[in-house]
């Protein structure tokens, strides 16, 4: 198994990643591994502590019954475009793009392994199959899934270069003080809380867009345009502002009125070029449930 490091996973320690991948396995086991050469980075042995970079490659060889392999599901998918070497679909909100050391079951992945069984690109490994970007496992809305691995650089390929437009709609905590304005602060990983992103000095450069769509008062309605794509880049970018994407408990904004699961912010809108042509692909998606609901109740409280 050959598996290439994202700037999701970027800064944890091997071992600590490994035990996402391989998840039959203990820690020890997994770091003997490492030592004896069965795991290796860009071609080499490491540490088990060696901190990972982005595009880092990592390759497992283990005896191929202790392989790990994903089980497909016969899960619904709801596909908002497709063609010979792509599709979009529309993540519900709710499940993990794909599986984790936790979770190995009921992810986007068994789905798509369901539907396409092996035509999905592997560039990323078996646990990513088809998978180019992802969702937070709470935020809903459109996903490319590339059907084979010339289709997932050549879309790799736009992401990485920022042509691929990526809108989402939120609501957020408290009255946003601009109509408009560009959140333009780097990010980086929480090193007291691994889990979380933060504003930091030393991270990545990181740029969101917003627009204000209509106001509430005690909450904003807002479109936001992703220049960059990290990690929870809105769900940071809105809390360093001190105005968090409502009910987004992990980035501060606590419980709202309105019960949902979670932040209530979604992806309904993507641009991009269908591979290996110049045909330019324009999708959106209606708001979702959780945003209508939201948006009902404060439509609600302004009669």
């Amino acid at each position: 198994m050959i598996l290439f490091v994202d700037e999701n996973d970027e800064l944890q320690r091997l071992d600590n990643f490994l035990k996402t991948v391989l998840p039959d396995f203990s820690r020890s086991k997994i770091q003997t591994f490492i030592k004896s050469g069965n795991i290796l980075i860009n071609d080499a042995v490491k540490k088990s502590s060696y901190l990972l970079k982005e595009n880092d490659k990592i390759t497992i060889d283990l005896p191929p019954e202790r392989e790990i392999k994903i089980r497909p599901q016969d899960i619904p998918l709801d596909i908002i475009y497709e063609d010979e070497n792509m599709l979009v679909v529309n993540k519900p909100s709710g499940m993990l793009t794909h599986p984790t050391v936790l979770e190995m079951e009921n992810t986007l992945v068994n789905a798509l392994l369901y539907k396409y069984a092996e035509n999905l690109s592997d560039i990323n490994g078996e646990f990513r199959r088809g998978i180019l970007h992802r969702l937070d496992r709470n935020t809903s809305g459109l996903l490319m899934v590339a059907k084979n691995n010339k289709a997932h650089e050549f879309l790799a390929e736009q992401i990485k270069n920022h042509t691929v437009m990526k809108k989402y709609r939120a609501v957020l905590k408290g009255d946003y003080p601009k109509d408009e304005d560009i959140i333009n602060f780097p990010i980086g990983r929480n090193q007291n809380q691994p889990h979380k992103m933060m504003v930091r000095e030393d991270g990545k450069e990181s740029t969101t867009i917003l627009k204000v769509l209509k106001r509430y008062g005690e909450a904003t309605y807002v479109e936001l345009t992703l220049v960059t794509g990290r990690t929870h880049q809105i769900r940071v970018h809105t809390a360093y502002m001190k105005h968090p994407v409502y009910n987004d408990t992990l980035y501060g904004a606590g419980k709202g009125k309105v019960t949902t699961q979670e932040q209530v912010l979604q992806s309904y809108y993507l641009r991009f070029t269908k591979p290996f042509s110049d045909e330019i692909i324009e999708l959106e998606i209606e708001p979702d449930e959780k945003v209508a609901k939201v948006l009902k109740y404060f439509e609600g409280r302004q009669k």
